[in-house]
């Protein structure tokens, strides 16, 4: 697409329809940036999932040359008439980012080399690893992860507007890590395909999937649809290689379902007699990660020791094998990595704080086997500090309390000592992640019948306090949950400070 285009040309473009004046013969100079409202400027097209009055006249004192919006509110049809600003109407808002991102993809970074990481969990901690072995090679690299993964659900122009900024400094990107997540969507509105719209949009040269397990309770109701829409990278991914997760079977399916003329390659966590020559693994028993039938790491080398994180750096380094980079710069990036904010994050040694973002079942019992690990001695109490997820429905939140139960009685099977506290953490967080009365109630059903001793708290403040009045140096504290819990290393310095 050159700058220069009709207004009905873009509309067609995103399958959608201009409403207001008739702007066919409408030709105007368009910067080549599809952006958010806030951050729009003179001659960029704003997408945007809803646009009111106010969101009109705002893009117009801007000098915006388009809206494309999927919900249009208030009066927002005659004002922008009156303004004669265009609006283009679509059914779904993914088609609109997505021709964004290709667009944006093929002005500035149009020779790189493309990565999609997708899956359950691990999604981020694959994609930022990616990126800093890539970034410390010394390449133009650009990833969307980011510690709160917000910008992973491409439901706006957000990456689209991350890769023109890189492209106003002239620099031609030689590498993108996108990470798409595998479900998407809004109040039991699933976005369908939203997977396989992105990488398609993306091209990509090299696909990662980490993983399948159920989360996004309410958008999809069995594993069975997380596969079909996890599927979608796959299925989108007509060049170079797939990276699948041979531990999980699910996973390693898919290469049926691949494309003519993409390859397939495997991580894998087990001892593993090595007959072919596509698979990155760790051998827990001799505590390396080998390829090629030859060690090329060690435990003591990585930064993570847990399975579930192994398993992040095996798809990470099957990854830049793909992208022909050499294994000297692949190690070394290996070696040198800190882990993005609140992934099994050390906050403190005396007591051991650890934060992690686990928000669904699997995460859940990964960090939590994790820490037991760590934290073995019997005479010591490892202290669960959890938050509901608001907002997010009760069937989520009764997977992620069983979950919780199971992995506290997996603890004192070992005679390992557990001491939970349960958060609504209503003083932190938004209107979007407001524990709602059945969540909680559904929540704390599941504590109960399987017997699981806590102590609950509506304010998040209240039950890290009540943690740190009573934690022994030689305890550990687990900081778990999703954004309820992301605040919990603010308000512990705020505490210690007063004490």
């Amino acid at each position: 697409m050159n700058k220069k285009f009709s207004i009905n040309s873009i509309a067609e473009a995103v399958s959608g329809r201009v409403i207001g004046n008739n702007f066919e013969n409408i030709d105007k100079d368009f910067s080549g940036l599809f952006t958010v409202l806030d951050s729009a400027k003179n001659g960029d097209i704003v997408i945007r999932h809803w646009i009111n009055e106010k969101g009109v006249k705002m893009a117009n004192e801007k000098g915006v040359l388009a809206i494309i919006t999927e919900n249009i509110l208030e009066n927002s049809i005659e004002i922008a008439e009156k303004l004669e600003l265009p609006i283009i109407i679509v059914d779904e808002i993914e088609h609109a980012n997505a021709f964004a991102l290709n667009y944006t993809l093929n002005l500035f970074g149009a020779k790189s080399k493309k990565i999609v990481v997708s899956g359950t969990n691990g999604k981020s901690t694959t994609s930022h690893l990616i990126y800093h072995i890539l970034y410390n090679r010394g390449v133009n690299v650009l990833t969307n992860t980011d510690s709160k993964s917000e910008l992973n659900t491409l439901i706006d122009p957000m990456v689209s507007k991350m890769i023109s900024d890189y492209g106003k400094s002239n620099k031609q990107l030689d590498y993108v890590v996108i990470e798409v997540s595998e479900v998407q969507g809004w109040v039991n509105r699933l976005m369908k395909n939203h997977a396989f719209i992105m990488t398609k949009a993306i091209n990509p040269d090299v696909t990662v999937v980490t993983n399948m397990a159920m989360d996004h309770i309410g958008l999809v109701n069995s594993i069975e649809e997380i596969y079909d829409e996890i599927s979608g990278v796959v299925k989108a991914t007509k060049k170079g290689t797939i990276v699948l997760n041979k531990n999980d079977s699910l996973v390693e399916s898919l290469k049926n379902l691949k494309n003519d003329n993409v390859n397939d390659f495997y991580f894998l966590y087990d001892e593993y007699d090595l007959k072919e020559e596509n698979i990155v693994f760790f051998d827990p028993y001799k505590k390396v990660i080998s390829y090629e039938d030859k060690a090329i790491l060690s435990l003591d080398e990585i930064p993570f020791k847990s399975k579930h994180f192994i398993e992040n750096i095996l798809a990470a380094i099957s990854a830049c094998i793909n992208l022909d980079i050499p294994l000297n710069y692949i190690t070394k990036g290996v070696k040198s990595y800190k882990p993005l904010k609140r992934r099994f994050t050390r906050l403190n040694e005396n007591p051991l704080i650890i934060d992690d973002f686990a928000h669904n079942p699997d995460g859940i019992k990964a960090t939590i086997d994790s820490l037991s690990k760590i934290n073995s001695n019997q005479n010591n109490t490892l202290w669960i500090v959890f938050a509901i997820r608001g907002s997010r429905g009760i069937e989520i939140n009764e997977l992620n309390s069983q979950a919780l139960s199971e992995s506290i009685l997996s603890c004192e099977n070992i005679n390992l000592k557990v001491k939970l506290i349960i958060s609504n953490s209503s003083d932190v967080v938004d209107g979007l992640n407001i524990v709602k009365l059945n969540e909680e109630t559904a929540f704390l059903k599941i504590l109960n019948e399987n017997k699981i001793e806590f102590i609950h708290f509506d304010k998040l403040y209240d039950g890290l306090n009540q943690v740190y009045n009573n934690v022994k140096n030689n305890d550990s504290i687990l900081l778990i949950g999703a954004q309820g819990m992301d605040p919990a290393e603010e308000i512990l310095k705020i505490i210690k400070e007063k004490k």
